[in-house]
């Protein structure tokens, strides 16, 4: 891939992370789903993001602990 497609990807990823996130939050006031669509945006992130994939693994390390 060419540094300008990484580029447009990487904007792209980020772009639609972001507003699913935000979505996310807004449905945290809101009846929504909150708890479904903030690990989605996470996830969207963690595919070009480190610091999204941590943050994404703690969360579910958490769900998982708070499971059992």
């Amino acid at each position: 891939m060419t540094k300008n497609k990484k580029r447009i990807k990487k904007v792209f990823v980020a772009v639609t992370g972001f507003t699913i996130l935000l979505v996310g939050i807004i449905l945290i006031v809101l009846p929504g789903p909150a708890t479904l669509v903030i690990p989605a945006g996470l996830a969207v992130l963690a595919t070009e993001f480190v610091w999204a994939e941590n943050l994404l693994n703690k969360i579910k390390s958490k769900l998982k602990r708070n499971k059992s």
